[in-house]
């Protein structure tokens, strides 16, 4: 058998709630670390006064009890633990690990029996269950009742409110009452502060940011009272974690924070962090209310009756004499500035983000303390606003996030360093190694590498290429066609076709054009934007346009990318590419150019031999044929429109136009109208219908000329 027996997953109960961690049996000791909160119970082998192994609900459990009366109890064995754990206490602990039984007959009457710490509801000699008494918060007492209420856990999903016993109206041989005898019994156990006796010393107007405001701090042997304006504040000894004390970044104050685990609450707040603020150069002289023998015998020379200092240590000396807990500070990180803190944003709230020696701690608001083992992997983000400053993720292994924004650039390659020799997992290690190299993010985003932009750009060199050479039909070039190109060619059109149909003189057309200019661009506004989409349509038959040096060794790089990142989303894979395409050597960069220019010289070769053959003007004359079918009915439509516009000007130029045609306007007119005999009455009505219907821009310029 080994030194050590260690177990995964093994659950301790903390108010209604199961905590998982690591459980270790050693020759020396027996060690249970949660993974929760990181907290290690340590109980030494000769301390070890009961062994029970007992059957619960997560499949089994030990019961462990020391001789000082502690009592701890770890869920989660197997049934086959039994044998090499019982044979491991006899070998090393000199205990033997015994089988007991639960009562699980659901009677609610039986014999309340307490033994150090908790409280054993017995049926039978069997427990039915056992209340563990520093859980509980108040004892009432009523007749023949008597009431227990318990702390809430906030993290538990169900939480036990409170529970009743009745006690039989029986007289003890003292003649004492056993309601009575049964309460004093739980209150001597059970975590109740009462504020009895002076305190050990006080601290008078202490800032503190968390909960904010001013607050006397008075220390008592078994608990921390925080007296304020508006709240009060009762602070167990039992439920503090940690302590930290943090410099600020301006060298002149001093963060003490205080971990707790239950937190305080007030109303629906609960505050899991304590945070005083100091300033370095306010000093104190300090007296303990306590004779220099007690002071002596209970601190062990940690402590002194008269000290004298800065106030800052004052505090954090006595807390780390009374919680018996040492006191974390930052390790050897320093910054760009020489500060040990960095400068970021979280939530929206500028603080300080501490990297140390186990972890990270975040001030000020909100408070956040991640270890090393509870993160599973950090990543380095490009800011979201500018390039000048990057955001450090966390990722814990519980799923969670924490993004810290706003980080100043110049401390990526400290930050990137205290993360490697940690040994953490970087999600995105090869764009930040290349960054290092780099020293931080260049100065604009035109220095940055962005792939796609640069696989656009390539492609669209070759496009421009392609188009000015694989075209040869220069009565339509979609690659060099323009707007007033297109446009004088429509134009052109429609007065071509509106001369053959009037037979009006030159002088005339000359007019027309004048005042028809507004009308066919407002009509070329409408209808040629349709059309334009028709460029699109790219002739299949032609060769294929090469690709560029960089897609070529992505085709080539796909699947390694894969093979190296499993899971890996396509967006993805083509992020991870343009980092590794930054990153590639030159000479292996020229490899793919020189291929990138041979398949353009074969592409270039190809496309002549393309257009020799007569194809592409073929496919050239027929795109053009398809686009001026597809113009044929709208042609129609604006020939329409314009016929009835010439119609209403006629009118109006009166004095240009000849008798004969006048004449024959009128017999056009009669037949439509059937107002032969009043000619000159419908001449005022078509001027009247014409200034009606023609835009102000055609007015105007009737009127210039």
């Amino acid at each position: 058998m080994g030194d050590t027996l260690e177990f995964n997953e093994i659950y301790q109960e903390v108010k209604g709630c199961w905590n998982d961690g690591r459980l270790r049996f050693g020759r020396q000791s027996v060690v249970y670390k949660s993974s929760k909160t990181g907290k290690v119970d340590s109980i030494h082998a000769t301390d070890l006064s009961l062994a029970q192994w007992r059957r619960v609900c997560l499949g089994h459990g030990i019961k462990l009890a020391t001789t000082s009366g502690h009592v701890y109890k770890y869920d989660g064995f197997k049934d086959s633990d039994f044998e090499k754990i019982s044979a491991f206490f006899k070998a090393n602990y000199k205990v033997e690990l015994t089988e007991k039984d639960m009562c699980v007959k659901g009677w609610n009457w039986g014999t309340a029996k307490f033994s150090g710490p908790l409280l054993s509801f017995d049926i039978n000699d069997n427990p039915a269950f056992e209340v563990p008494l520093a859980n509980v918060s108040q004892c009432t007492t009523g007749k023949n009742e008597v009431t227990v209420e318990f702390h809430q856990n906030d993290d538990a999903e169900v939480s036990l409110m409170e529970v009743r016993f009745y006690v039989p109206p029986t007289t003890g041989d003292d003649g004492t009452d056993p309601v009575e005898v049964f309460s004093q019994n739980i209150l001597s156990r059970a975590d109740v502060i009462q504020a009895t006796g002076d305190a050990v010393c006080i601290f008078k107007e202490l800032q503190c940011l968390t909960p904010r405001g001013r607050y006397d701090i008075r220390i008592y042997p078994s608990f921390l009272h925080l007296h304020g304006k508006t709240f009060d504040y009762k602070i167990p000894y039992t439920t503090v974690l940690r302590l930290f004390l943090l410099p600020h970044k301006d060298q002149r104050q001093m963060f003490f924070v205080i971990s707790l685990d239950p937190p305080i609450k007030q109303g629906q707040t609960r505050y899991h962090f304590l945070i005083l603020l100091f300033s370095k150069d306010e000093d104190v002289s300090l007296t303990l209310n306590m004779s220099e023998e007690e002071v002596e015998r209970r601190f062990e020379g940690k402590l002194n009756k008269t000290m004298s200092g800065s106030l800052y240590e004052m505090v954090s000396r006595v807390m780390k004499a009374l919680v018996n807990r040492k006191i974390t500070v930052p390790g050897n990180f320093q910054g760009h500035s020489g500060a040990q803190c960095i400068t970021c944003s979280y939530k929206a709230s500028s603080g300080l983000l501490y990297p140390l020696e186990r972890g990270f701690i975040y001030v000020h608001k909100p408070p956040v303390h991640l270890r090393f083992e509870e993160i599973s992997c950090v990543n380095f983000a490009r800011g979201t606003t500018t390039t000048r400053s990057f955001d450090f993720e966390i990722e814990t292994k519980q799923g969670n996030q924490y993004t810290f924004s706003s980080i100043e650039r110049e401390e990526y390659g400290k930050l990137f360093d205290f993360v490697m020799a940690k040994k953490l997992s970087i999600k995105n290690r090869g764009l930040k190694e290349e960054m290092k190299a780099a020293d931080g993010y260049s100065d604009s985003d035109e220095d940055e590498h962005d792939a796609y932009l640069e696989r656009m750009k390539e492609e669209g060199k070759i496009r421009e290429e392609g188009d000015s050479e694989g075209d040869s039909d220069e009565s339509f070039n979609p690659g060099e066609e323009e707007d007033d190109i297109a446009e004088e060619y429509d134009s052109n059109a429609s007065e071509s076709e509106s001369e053959a149909e009037d037979g009006d003189s030159e002088d005339e057309g000359k007019k027309k054009k004048v005042e028809k200019k507004p009308k066919k661009v407002a009509v070329k506004e409408k209808k040629e934007r349709k059309p334009r989409k028709e460029k699109k349509v790219k002739d299949a038959g032609a060769p294929k346009r090469p690709m560029s040096a960089y897609m070529l060794w992505l085709n080539s790089s796909r699947e390694r990318i894969k093979a190296e990142n499993p899971g890996i989303s396509v967006t993805e894979i083509s992020k991870k590419a343009g980092e590794m395409w930054k990153q590639l050597d030159k000479g292996r960069r020229e490899e793919w150019e020189k291929k990138a220019e041979e398949a353009k010289r074969q592409y270039e070769k190809a496309m002549k031999e393309y257009k020799e053959s007569g194809k592409g003007a073929v496919t050239s004359v027929g795109k053009e044929k398809k686009k001026k079918g597809g113009k044929a009915e709208e042609k129609k439509k604006i020939a329409a429109e314009k016929e009835k516009e010439r119609e209403k000007e006629k009118g109006a130029n009166e004095s240009f136009k000849s008798k004969e045609f006048i004449s024959s306007e009128e017999s056009s007119s009669e037949s439509d109208h059937g107002k032969g005999k009043k000619r000159k009455a419908d001449d005022d009505d078509d001027d009247d219908e014409e200034i009606a219907s023609t835009p102000p821009s055609s007015e105007e310029e009737s009127g210039s000329d």
